[in-house]
């Protein structure tokens, strides 16, 4: 910006960025000029913003925001006016993506909403040896996302706390985030390799696959590998999965093939699950190692949170937190 012409100070008015902001809550109206009248000493008294201050389509997406920023409905027009990154043929959902009533779910053959949690298999039908994935959080997206195992049917909605809408805020993922339907990482149980409990929440799988997923696609992947972190004292296993339509899918099957094609995934990963709450202030996460387990042993880790789930799912396992386990219980 240049700096006034000391010839024409006439010519310029000084507004604040406090005095903008409070003009703008109060929606404040060009000046009326008409007839040779000046524009008011006192804009805010006045209301009203010198004429040719900003387009009129800029100032009223300023005033909307200014005058609508501190409620918790409001929300940027960049997630406002954006669809739900979704496979829209496959997934339901209702209220507006980028509020706290936004739901998605899967669709059933019968073409009805399941539960992205207990009626999707583990395993798909047609590849026993691979795994299928529930995609929450698609690649590139900062929303989020996860399936609510408290709400009935267990659809995939934003994530809350303190009332607020969370949003990943170190940089964007560069994987696709979701879920490994029927497992369950017990409360009741200690890792012994973290020597913590698990987290209560279906076990986390990343995809690292070319490009995005969308949100509520199930998508058939392999294991290969894990890292465990260890999040406020709670054991959170994460699967590095690769999804069966990768064009790499067929030379890629462990984490050691996946950095040989795609060098520095695993220290991309590394440095993001270690720090991607830093930029919140908190401390960076630990993980039990820097080194993912093999395939076979993450696959272990995988059978073991599914016999969890299903103590869990018959009652074995006290359901102590509430969770919505089906219309069957």
């Amino acid at each position: 910006m240049k700096a006034k012409d000391p010839s024409r100070l006439d010519d310029f008015i000084d507004i604040s960025g406090s005095k903008m902001r409070k003009l703008a809550a109060q929606h404040a109206v060009p000046c009326d000029t008409s007839n040779g009248k000046e524009i008011p000493s006192d804009l805010l008294a006045a209301n009203c913003i010198p004429p040719g201050f900003m387009v009129q389509s800029g100032w009223d997406i300023v005033c909307d925001y200014y005058s609508n920023v501190e409620s918790e409905e409001w929300k940027p027009y960049s997630i406002i006016l954006s669809e739900p990154p979704a496979a829209k043929s496959k997934v339901s959902h209702e209220g507006q993506y980028g509020t706290k009533h936004f739901k998605l779910s899967p669709l059933g053959d019968n073409g009805k909403p399941i539960s992205p949690w207990h009626d999707v298999p583990l395993h798909p039908a047609s590849s026993p040896e691979l795994y299928n994935l529930v995609v929450e959080i698609p690649m590139y997206s900062t929303a989020k996302m996860e399936v609510n195992k408290d709400e009935p049917g267990n659809p995939i909605m934003q994530d809350t706390k303190n009332g607020q809408m969370r949003y990943y805020s170190y940089g964007v993922p560069l994987f696709n985030y979701g879920l490994l339907p029927q497992t369950w990482e017990d409360i009741n149980v200690e890792d012994p390799d973290t020597q913590s409990k698990g987290d209560g929440d279906p076990i986390d799988a990343i995809e690292i696959g070319a490009g995005p997923l969308g949100m509520g696609a199930v998508v058939p992947v392999k294991v290969l590998g894990s890292l465990a972190l260890i999040d406020e004292g709670e054991t959170d296993h994460k699967v590095i999965v690769l999804r069966q339509d990768d064009p790499h899918f067929s030379t890629i099957n462990s984490v050691a093939d996946l950095d040989r094609v795609r060098p520095g995934t695993t220290r991309m990963l590394l440095d993001w699950l270690k720090n991607y709450k830093t930029s919140e202030g908190k401390r960076v996460n630990k993980l039990k190692s820097d080194t993912p387990t093999t395939a076979d042993a993450a696959k272990l880790i995988v059978a073991e949170t599914a016999e969890y789930y299903q103590k869990l799912k018959k009652g074995t396992t006290l359901n102590s937190k509430g969770y919505w386990l089906g219309p069957s219980r």
